[in-house]
């Protein structure tokens, strides 16, 4: 026993230490785990997030690729609505020369604007006063359709500014709730029950209101 030397207390000593490292790569293991998990919430609402403004900006794109038509060109391909799906609407009271049609096709707002321009020689209807906006909701409302295309317009999102097709000055809007600072689109529709105004994207397919 001259030349043995025993330290117990250092065995334990290792010993703890060795459960001590195993607790700690326990810890770090469920550490890691616990950040993948925040790591993967994070990247679920940042991919919710992205979701969400690719949706506008897809809205934006498609609004982009309507505009993008000059409503000034010809369309070589253009088809002139059938008599049968057209109504003559009278005039309004504050202009008995003025005249009328409701196009009960569905077409994007441009397509439609194209028509009033090259088939009637005329444009989307403009509405100026409550008068006239009750008076062409009368007749609109008869069709099975929830809203319809008028000449309104936005040039850009950046522009708040709306604009009529037949290029009149805009000094009335009839305006929904909430609308047009929460509506999406740049194209301006009106609604047959009610006749107020919302904004739609000027792709979507409506029946519309030529004047001439």
């Amino acid at each position: 026993m001259a030349g043995y030397l025993f330290f117990p207390e250092n065995d334990a000593s290792h010993l703890g230490s060795r459960e001590t490292q195993a607790d700690l790569s326990q810890d770090v293991q469920g550490s890691g785990e616990q950040e993948g998990e925040l790591a993967l919430n994070y990247g679920a609402r940042e991919s919710a997030e992205e979701d969400a403004v690719a949706s506008r900006y897809q809205d934006a794109f498609e609004d982009e690729g309507a505009m993008e038509s000059d409503p000034a060109a010809l369309d070589k391909d253009l088809q002139c609505p059938k008599e049968e799906d057209t109504v003559q609407l009278p005039g309004s009271p504050g202009c008995k020369t003025c005249r009328f049609l409701l196009v009960r096709t569905p077409r994007p707002f441009w397509k439609a604007q194209s028509i009033c321009r090259q088939c009637y020689r005329g444009n989307l209807i403009s509405i100026h006063s409550y008068h006239l906006n009750c008076h062409i909701q009368s007749w609109v409302s008869r069709i099975n359709q929830a809203q319809v295309w008028i000449g309104g317009f936005q040039r850009s999102f950046q522009c708040k500014k709306f604009h009529w097709t037949d290029g009149s000055y805009w000094n009335y809007g009839y305006w929904a709730s909430g609308q047009p600072g929460n509506g999406r689109g740049r194209c301006v529709a009106l609604c047959t029950r009610g006749g107020h105004w919302r904004r739609a994207r000027c792709h979507s397919c409506l029946p519309f209101v030529c004047a001439f």
